[in-house]
């Protein structure tokens, strides 16, 4: 038994050099790839019918059975190629299994997408014999290209992120060391044989070994193209927040109506609650909260055709709402022990007791640039308080309803009137009444202190709000 895995996986993609691996890994005697395992359309290879008498039919019906096949195998560790497009079913046996080995193989993605194009012009996919390679150009398709490289790199983080995780590490090769005895001679010690090749399998040939700019027809048009990608990600919005959950407790269900709030807090939630409630002649506290998922997805069955919304506010307006009523106001609302920590630690510039008649305008602008300064530490992972809800980004925050389910309608707070109104009439309620005027912050509304500072902080704090739902500033 090996004591370190019982089979193994190659994760690559097409034209990466997957196949010449595979050759070099059966070239040791103690080790056994059988191709494309999971290939949706064949099993192993386009001329098999079975890997170690399991059919393609009997695959299909259970993925672990050909696995625990693999693994049986008797005097050599097996393995088998997986590609993104493989059966995802396998994929999850493999990557939440420890004593499976993960290779990961990757290429120039350029390279692989230059050398598929040719592959499908020429329709030769391996090449053993040199005087029978047929040759052909690539046309480069920048739209084509973004999907082949955006493809690769979410395979690619899939995996590093599940085997991180999981706790789980990789051998990690790339297409230039395939012609490396001493990295493939690595990758078995990795596997954990003993064994040592003295030369590689030259059995399979490079088949467009020239420059890229002799393989591509267009390559003036190709490195016009390419010049456009942010190869070190310089425009990349930073983002250190934590991800967020469903946070499926805090959605609303109206009473009767088919119809689910899902509320970004400090946002309009209590005027949204009271419309809500107004449609079945109801109260605020009738209404259906603190549902589990299961519930909800009851409600859910039992509500055909409902609907679920959330709404939009802008930035700042919501920042200022969470610091007014979480943070500078004491009441059941306050975050009592973040206030306390903002106050002792991070000086901000709030009175102990809550603010009194003597608390002015100017005091309450220097406070809440102090808030948005400490927002900006907050959001970048710099700070011990937690990014709370009330005030992470609407983005993770929609980011986490996703995990149960997506809002089928997102309005702006500036929009919801004419558009709980018309969603109301959609769900036969064409009678309701319009949604109650938002109530102003205190002691101090925004616009009694919006400048242009607190603009160039909350854009900056917020800035993959601004850019994701195209805010511009505020009033």
């Amino acid at each position: 038994m090996n004591p370190r895995f019982d089979y193994f996986v190659v994760f690559a993609e097409m034209r990466t050099g997957s196949n010449l691996l595979e050759s070099n890994i059966n070239a040791f005697d103690s080790l056994h790839c059988h191709g494309e395992a999971f290939n949706p359309h064949f099993i192993g290879y386009p001329n098999k019918t079975d890997i170690l008498g399991i059919t393609q039919a009997m695959r299909e019906g259970d993925p672990a059975r050909l696995i625990d096949t693999i693994k049986a195998e008797e005097g050599r560790l097996g393995g088998f190629r997986f590609f993104h497009d493989h059966d995802p079913r396998a994929l999850d046996i493999a990557l939440d299994d420890p004593r499976c080995a993960k290779i990961i193989l990757t290429r120039n993605p350029a390279e692989s997408y230059v050398s598929w194009k040719i592959a499908r012009e020429t329709g030769q996919w391996k090449l053993t014999n040199v005087k029978r390679r047929r040759d052909a150009k690539a046309t480069f398709d920048a739209a084509e290209f973004d999907e082949h490289i955006t493809r690769q790199q979410e395979f690619q983080m899939l995996l590093l992120n599940r085997l991180q995780r999981s706790g789980q590490t990789a051998f990690y090769i790339a297409y230039e060391d395939l012609h490396d005895l001493e990295v493939i001679n690595g990758l078995a010690k990795f596997l954990g044989t003993s064994e040592a090749l003295e030369e590689l399998d030259s059995s399979l040939k490079i088949q467009n070994p020239q420059a890229l700019e002799d393989k591509v027809a267009n390559f003036d048009d190709m490195v016009a193209a390419l010049a456009g990608l942010d190869r070190f990600n310089l425009t990349r919005t930073p983002n250190f927040e934590p991800r967020r959950g469903a946070a499926v407790p805090s959605h609303v269900a109206a009473l009767n109506a088919p119809l689910c709030y899902m509320p970004i807090r400090s946002g309009p939630e209590a005027e949204i609650r009271q419309w809500l409630a107004a449609l079945d002649g109801t109260t605020p506290e009738a209404l259906r909260t603190k549902m589990n998922q299961k519930l909800l997805r009851q409600w859910m069955r039992q509500h055909p055709g409902h609907r679920c919304f959330t709404v939009l506010r802008h930035p700042i307006a919501r920042a200022h709402a969470a610091f007014c009523r979480r943070i500078l106001n004491r009441g059941p609302d306050c975050l009592n022990e973040i206030r306390r920590t903002l106050r002792n630690f991070h000086k901000l510039p709030i009175p102990g007791a809550g603010p009194d008649e003597t608390y002015d305008r100017r005091e309450h602008h220097t406070a809440f640039v102090a808030f948005l300064e400490f927002l900006k530490a907050n959001l970048r992972g710099q700070t011990s308080v937690r990014v709370d809800a009330n005030w992470a980004s609407q983005v993770s925050v929609l980011q986490g309803m996703a995990q149960f389910t997506l809002p089928d309608l997102i309005l702006r707070e500036d929009e919801m009137m004419l558009g709980l109104g018309a969603l109301a009439k959609q769900v036969g309620y064409p009678g309701a009444t319009p949604v109650p005027e938002v109530a102003a912050d205190e002691p101090f509304a925004l616009a009694d202190i919006y400048d242009a500072q607190i603009e160039a902080l909350g854009a900056d704090i917020y800035q993959r709000d601004y850019i994701m739902f195209g805010f511009g500033p505020w009033g």
